[in-house]
């Protein structure tokens, strides 16, 4: 720490041997860096302030039904991309600024420094934007920010437009174009289902499936024809039995026994009665007796024994008469019921005989049909999936077609956004730059700063030893002795006037700063 505060003691003395060097630098700094900050132009700022509106109602409105484009990126794009050489180039037609450049290097300076200067400052979540130019003269600074903020409301308007323009014309050729395939895709199915109706059917079901239908077509038809074949063979049983026993019973009774009790079938009531006796007994099984569905069956059942009571009543009373009159047994009403339903039955086989026979040929052409039917479902597989995704980017287009024509109404209507001009442009009444009070502080410290470099610098260049420790420690030669110095009554007081004028040098540049400073910040006061 000695050490330290020696050298720095060595270094103050040597650094006062070089104060008068010192103080002419500190003032030649001083005067010449007040002359350059006088002359720096008077620069004006020209503002303007845009708050961008991108809350439309109908959008929320007509949403899913036109296209909601990122406004705010729409925006914030357009404010990053409005300083560019095409709107520049247009800011300085608009401005007039063209008139003063008259050569090319003129203008092409002119753009630059315009690109270079203009300031764009925006808050992204208030979509608020700030315009603003420095320029010396008012009047062209506030021309520049007028044409930059018609600039920037036209961009924003006009560039939704455009793309929506484009937008219907790439999707009109790209319809086009689609309504063509269609229309192709379409002819071509058309022409092999011509070619192919036999193979058509309305479900839409492939060969297999068909073949499998005739299948179980042909099956069902032909248990059907077995069924109604044995129904025939029971009825002409029943027939010829009730024949052999009408005669029998007309040739045991005789003329006498007319009143006798002949026995009578009732097939039909008979087989209605088992059905419901069947019926109850799956009621019992599961209900008490008390339940509606067993009363009602019990009664059923009542009526039917009922009307079989009377039906067989009347039989025997007819067939009783008939053996009296004389009357052969076919006319009697148990064999023309068994006739007529022999006849019926014989009907149906005819009718089931037929139907196993169409199916049986409808059969043997499938069969035929499957050796090239994988083929012909193959393609049409293939055109029908041709023809569905041209139909379904056909219609895809049409719908964005209808989309962007919906949303380029809603621009026309509503704009792509809403400009609000919150500040007109305007030049500020004092000039925004320079600062002379904060320059004139800093013009004094680079003086100071200059002078204390110049002492310090002709240290280093013409040192000299105060100390006799440093002497020896620089030189390494060893120390014999100190000879002092002792000065008189008149180096003394030429010494102390020394001292005096350097302060009065060194204070005057300081209180000179100091009065400018003041007499600045009262100008600058009357004036605002």
């Amino acid at each position: 720490m000695n050490e330290l505060l020696i050298q720095v003691t060595s270094i103050l003395r040597g650094m006062w041997r070089f104060r008068w060097p010192a103080v002419i630098v500190a003032w030649i700094v001083g005067a010449v860096g007040t002359v350059v900050i006088f002359k720096i132009p008077n620069q004006y700022e020209a503002t303007a302030r845009i708050y961008v509106d991108t809350q439309s109602i109908l959008r929320p409105l007509l949403s899913g039904l036109a296209i909601q484009p990122n406004i705010e990126q729409q925006v914030g794009m357009l404010s990053r991309t409005l300083i560019s050489r095409p709107n520049i180039e247009k800011l300085v037609r608009m401005a007039d600024l063209d008139l003063a450049a008259s050569s090319k290097a003129q203008q092409e300076k002119l753009i630059e420094e315009l690109m270079k200067d203009i300031r764009i400052s925006s808050t992204a979540r208030d979509n608020l934007f700030s315009l603003s130019y420095r320029e010396s003269d008012q009047e062209r600074a506030k021309r520049v920010i007028q044409a930059l903020v018609s600039i920037f409301v036209e961009s924003g308007l006009g560039a939704s437009r455009k793309d929506s323009d484009s937008a219907k014309v790439f999707l009109n050729e790209q319809i086009k174009n689609f309504e063509a395939k269609l229309e192709e895709a379409e002819g071509r199915l058309k022409e092999f289902r011509l070619r192919n109706l036999d193979l058509q059917t309305a479900e839409g079901k492939d060969a297999a499936s068909r073949l499998g239908d005739l299948t179980r077509q042909l099956e069902d038809a032909r248990l059907q024809l077995r069924e109604a074949e044995n129904a025939r063979d029971s009825a002409k049983s029943q027939l010829a039995a009730e024949r052999a026993r009408l005669n029998t019973a007309a040739a045991a009774v005789g003329s006498a026994a007319a009143d006798a009790v002949l026995p009578v079938a009732t097939p039909e009531i008979d087989a209605r009665l088992d059905a419901q006796k069947r019926n109850l007994d799956q009621l019992l099984q599961r209900f008490t007796d008390q339940h509606p569905d067993v009363v009602n069956a019990r009664r059923v059942i009542k009526e039917l024994e009922d009307q079989k009571r009377r039906e067989v009543a009347a039989l025997r009373k007819a067939a009783a008469a008939n053996v009296t009159a004389g009357v052969p047994v076919t006319d009697s009403p148990a064999m023309m019921e068994l006739s007529r339903l022999l006849a019926g039955s014989e009907v149906q086989v005819a009718s089931l005989r037929a139907r196993v026979g169409e199916f049986s040929g409808r059969l043997a052409a499938a069969r035929v049909a499957m050796r090239t039917a994988p083929q012909l479902e193959a393609e049409a597989a293939q055109l029908n999936r041709d023809y569905e995704i041209t139909k379904k980017n056909y219609e895809d287009l049409v719908a964005r077609r209808q989309s962007a024509v919906i949303s380029g109404d809603l621009d026309s209507a509503s704009g792509v956004a809403d400009f609000r001009l919150i500040d007109p442009p305007r030049v500020s009444p004092k000039p925004v730059f320079p600062n002379r009070l904060l320059l004139l502080p800093v013009a004094l410290v680079a003086a100071l700063g200059a002078g204390l470099f110049t002492a310090f610098a002709g240290t280093q260049l013409r040192p000299v030893y105060s100390d006799p420790i440093e002497l020896r420690a620089k030189t390494g030669l060893p120390l014999l002795g100190i000879v002092s110095v002792s000065l008189g009554d008149v180096e003394r007081r030429r010494e102390r006037m020394d001292k005096l004028r350097f302060l009065g040098a060194s204070g005057g540049l300081v209180v000179t700063f100091a009065l400018g400073l003041v007499a600045m910040a009262i100008l600058a006061n009357r004036a605002g």
